[in-house]
């Protein structure tokens, strides 16, 4: 109870410095001597201001003002969680009674795409009765609602804004930015993927408007991962190209367009990046996040270093940082949580690199001498392949190894046949925090139903399987395809507002994800699509991700994040 105590006033404290950062001039000097002034102030305080701390501590835990680790769940509920305790025993048995409602045979594709069916069937009938009794939808006051409190309000949006564009006679069209060049070029991949899924879909299972078939039709732009560019094809897509809906890749690209997309009131679900930011439903409400969140990511690298390195306690972190927002993201949740647990951590030093450099080896060099016990690579696409190759060159690898320590690498960059096969050796024994993704390549799961008809569509439409990142657009595919066909069943059918509502209250069996991870959206008060990870460790002799112990899941728990772009940090 008192460390939950002072987790809590850790987080009130670091919610009032960056108020007081946001109200105060733009001077260092001054910005730091008020954030004393205010540890100062709450250091030594009466009974009775103490009690009235606790207790704003706790509203604030509520609210989900939790600095930068806003978008996770509190410490303390992911820490049951990885300690397999379930404070909420009875919603636990909720869940799984409802889940015992839904059984179908997982071991087969019909029984997947049975499944799909019932639970949309379910998420329609539930949707269309508030509806029908003006609960939900938009009302004569102009004003979307959905569940949890979710609403927009339309009268806010363009006056040239429709509900049905980008649905055509004959197309449904859907905007598309990534990288497809550059040095994050592979990402580029996932488009690919996600396009061929729904070229199956419009061959075998159309979407339905008004009776009639409508193709999904892919408009995919790239800008290679350079924000200036997102903005130029974002004004591209909704000015030229008259899409329905848009999707971003990247954390600092979405950033520079996501509050635009919100403006002009066009749904932007399943955004290709775990960024906390997109669990912001009050202030932008038409963005909506697909993976695991960077904060619940760094809360988790935490919990395993306590929970595992028992005897090296406290450690010295080292973390491979990209310096963009993506990166930031990462370095900024793991920076917070070292803060409140000196107990597991006893230094941590980010190490920032250039998002185009060719090498890594000034960075490790600096890593290296810092004599870490454990290493966070914090980067995306290939440089995730150089920090493990030049791990293992520079010797990092062994020391670490031999201190009984741990290597990371992130979430995004799972991949085995792009981030891990090709590193050889130096990949063995590399963990991940792995968000519950499923590789398509991986030996254990390439025969599963799903997988196999993943893997034949894709070869059948001339694209390799052994590139995992096309599978990869499966996973965003998949309930973007759902979260349609719920829509187009409502009343009034298929429209941006349908659509969105859809989203918000999404509640699926994702076949792409291992079991235990929940897939679900709630409106206002659960704004995190996947909120679960897997422990895994590579294999390199079996080319395979061990999983190591029970996946984690806090579904429903991680707060909502309205982001701060000039401070950094939630809300």
């Amino acid at each position: 109870m008192t460390k939950r105590r002072m987790w809590r006033l850790l987080a009130l404290l670091f919610a009032f410095s960056l108020v007081a950062a946001a109200c105060g001039g733009g001077d260092d000097d001054a910005d730091a001597d008020a954030g004393e002034t205010e540890t100062e102030t709450t250091a030594a305080p009466s009974e009775d201001e103490a009690m009235d701390e606790e207790e704003m501590a706790e509203e604030e835990d509520d609210e989900g003002a939790t600095g930068a680790l806003g978008g996770a769940a509190a410490e303390e509920d992911i820490e049951a969680a990885v300690a397999g305790e379930d404070e909420d025993e009875e919603m636990a048995e909720e869940e799984m009674m409802e889940e015992e409602e839904m059984m179908f045979d997982r071991s087969t594709l019909e029984g997947i795409f049975e499944e799909a069916a019932a639970r949309r069937a379910k998420s329609v009938a539930d949707l269309t009765e508030k509806i029908e009794s003006g609960e939900y939808g938009v009302g004569d006051d102009g004003i979307l609602r959905g569940p949890a409190g979710f609403n927009i309000d339309i009268g806010a949006c363009p006056s040239d804004w429709s509900d049905t564009t980008g649905i055509t006679d004959s197309q449904i069209r859907i905007g598309h930015t990534t990288a497809q060049s550059g040095n994050l070029a592979a990402y580029g991949n996932i488009a690919y993927g996600w396009e061929n899924y729904f070229n199956w879909i419009n061959e075998n299972d159309p979407i339905m408007v008004g009776g009639s078939p409508r193709d999904l039709t892919l408009i995919i732009k790239d800008d290679a991962y350079v924000a200036a560019q997102t903005i130029e094809f974002v004004d591209e897509l909704i000015e030229a190209e008259n899409v329905f809906s848009i999707l971003t890749l990247g954390s600092p690209n979405t950033l520079a367009v996501y509050d635009k997309i919100n403006e002009e009131c066009i749904p932007h679900p399943f955004v290709m990046t775990g960024h906390p930011a997109w669990g912001d439903p009050v202030n932008h409400p038409w963005t909506t996040i697909m993976q695991m969140s960077y904060s619940t990511e760094s809360i988790l690298w935490g919990a395993w270093i306590r929970e595992n390195l028992p005897d090296l306690l406290p450690v010295k972190v080292a973390g491979l940082v990209m310096d963009n927002d993506f990166g930031l993201a990462y370095e900024l949740g793991f920076h917070e949580w070292a803060e409140a647990n000196t107990d597991v951590v006893s230094e941590y030093l980010p190490v920032r690199h250039d998002p185009a450099a060719p090498t890594l080896t000034n960075e490790m060099t600096t890593i290296l001498a810092f004599e870490p016990d454990v290493f966070i690579s914090m980067t995306a696409g290939n440089p995730c392949l150089l920090a493990v190759q030049e791990a293992g060159q520079s010797g990092l690898y062994d020391d670490i190894n031999a201190k009984g320590g741990a290597l990371f690498t992130p979430s995004v960059c799972k991949g085995i046949e792009a981030y891990m096969k090709p590193a050889g050796d130096a990949a063995d024994g590399w963990w991940i925090i792995g968000g519950g993704s499923k590789d398509s390549t991986d030996p254990k799961f390439i025969d599963e139903p799903f997988m196999s008809f993943v893997n034949s569509n894709l070869e059948a439409g001339g694209l390799d399987p052994a590139v995992s990142l096309y599978a990869i657009g499966y996973t965003y595919g998949y309930p973007y395809g759902e979260a349609l066909r719920i829509a187009a069943d409502l009343p009034g059918g298929l429209n941006r507002t349908n659509f969105i509502l859809a989203v918000r209250s999404i509640d699926m069996y994702h076949p792409m994800l291992l079991d235990g991870i929940i897939t679900q959206l709630n409106g206002n008060a659960d704004a995190y699509f996947v909120e679960g990870s897997d422990f895994s460790q590579f294999n390199a002799t079996e080319q395979t991700w061990t999983q190591v112990g029970d996946v984690v899941d806090v579904n429903g728990k991680s707060t909502n994040c309205a982001w701060d772009k000039d401070n950094g940090g939630c809300r």
